[in-house]
């Protein structure tokens, strides 16, 4: 159904529930509409971690702006993802301001917008959420306070039985056998708050200013919180992604064979767009184009094997194959929640090395980097380009491609940097070029 706050039409929403149920009235509506509305290409983008629908409405109208004018004579239809997800609201999104001025809040200390965004992300955690935030407000000095913290957070996020969430956290796995949890559910809270304290504070230096004194855990005890909450929500997007997308574009090509189906996914909607490949029906072959922006998960998702173990693969190897187009990945060396913060969360629970005191980057980037951070990686063939070279000239047929956008995906401050910076003219030519939709 077209939204009239929406920039384009037809536009259509695909709601999804956390365990990937669609709901039926919106997915028959598209059914019925690509066909009536004569529609040849549909560009499916799923969100990230925003936490309602008006949010990720207003990024689905804002990206789409510009492409009836890139593309005037195309006939195109338009497809926003809802699924539950939610975001930390300390977070800057450029060309998002918040309506009013936000209330300060001390750091660590829970704004009450992330409190309501907790609640609803979580049903029946009440008591827990309203435990951290109060243990966050007084942070006491003694070390069981930051252990209590760790325990809260690991059961605010934990999977509850008989749902099928859990089989979907994982990005690698080694002979079958998923990759077990991150580090940070398993570690000392106190080691991991003071990593996350000090990676927070190189952030918030001035440039080239070094500080020579140890990290206070309660400073990155709100970290925790947020990349255990990225975590849950990095397994929610791939149920969806798997278990109702999917699903979702094979019902699609089966009632019009000649649609031509192009996934965007911004951070965790990357991850839920590329495990809808895997959810496809055997046999479809719509979906002629993905892009990832500032994609939150493993760049070895796509791997067939790992480079430091050979017995380990991505559990989307091969996936890419699925696609009859091209897999383009955009990466921007601004994006530190993905620089920064996401190898120190996903760091896994057997590797016990310290980086207080050395550069993230250096140590966990290689081996535990993510696809908005420096691409697809340990797939042969891959290429790589600059987006201004993406923008003019063919880019490759099949396979994947790595293409550097932080020429413009570059704004945004401390935590997350430029992860959100995605809203760019350059960025909507590049969905297009991907599908070759003229």
């Amino acid at each position: 159904m077209a939204d009239p706050g929406m920039s384009v039409a037809p536009y259509w929403e695909l709601t999804f529930d956390a365990d990937g149920d669609v709901d039926g009235p919106e997915r028959d509506r598209l059914l019925a509409g690509v066909t009536a509305r004569g529609v040849r290409d549909l560009i499916v983008f799923a969100h990230g971690w925003n936490n309602d629908r008006s949010g990720a409405t207003r990024l689905y109208s804002a990206f789409f702006a510009p492409v009836p004018r890139l593309a005037p004579t195309a006939r195109i239809g338009y497809v926003g993802v809802v699924w539950p997800s939610m975001r930390f609201s300390d977070e800057p999104i450029p060309d998002f301001p918040r309506p009013t001025a936000a209330e300060p809040v001390p750091r660590p200390a829970l704004d009450k917008d992330t409190r309501h965004a907790l609640l609803e992300t979580f049903p029946g955690r009440a008591t827990v959420v309203d435990r951290l935030a109060r243990i966050l407000n007084q942070h006491p000095r003694e070390e069981a306070g930051l252990e209590e913290f760790g325990r809260l957070v690991r059961l605010l996020v934990e999977v509850v039985p008989p749902g099928p969430q859990g089989l979907f956290a994982a990005d690698t796995e080694a002979e079958g056998v998923p990759q077990s949890e991150p580090g940070i559910f398993s570690r000392p809270t106190a080691d991991v708050c003071a990593e996350f304290a000090q990676a927070l504070a190189r952030l918030e230096a001035p440039e080239g200013r070094e500080s020579f004194s140890l990290p206070n855990p309660w400073d990155g005890a709100k970290e925790l919180l947020r990349q255990a909450t990225y975590y849950a929500m990095k397994r929610r997007a791939g149920t969806v992604g798997e278990r109702g997308l999917g699903p979702a574009v094979g019902r699609l090509a089966q009632a019009a064979p000649d649609l031509r189906i192009h996934l965007v996914g911004h951070s965790f909607g990357g991850r839920l767009v590329s495990f809808a490949l895997r959810g496809l029906p055997a046999g479809v072959r719509a979906v002629k184009s993905v892009t990832l922006l500032q994609g939150a998960f493993s760049h070895y998702a796509f791997a067939a094997r790992l480079p430091d173990d050979p017995r380990a693969g991505g559990v989307l190897q091969g996936q890419e194959h699925r696609i009859d187009g091209p897999l383009v990945c955009c990466h921007s060396s601004f994006d530190s929640a993905l620089g920064t913060f996401y190898p120190l969360a996903s760091r896994m629970a057997d590797d016990d090395r310290s980086v207080l005191g050395v550069d993230v980057g250096a140590v966990l980037g290689a081996r535990w980097g993510a696809m908005g951070h420096d691409g697809v990686q340990a797939v042969p063939g891959t290429r790589a380009c600059t987006l201004a070279a993406a923008l003019g000239a063919p880019l490759p047929a099949s396979g994947c491609v790595n293409v550097d956008a932080s020429d413009v995906v570059r704004r945004g401050g401390p935590p997350s940097g430029a992860h959100s910076d995605i809203v760019h003219p350059e960025l909507a030519r590049l969905v297009l070029a991907a599908g070759r939709v003229r």
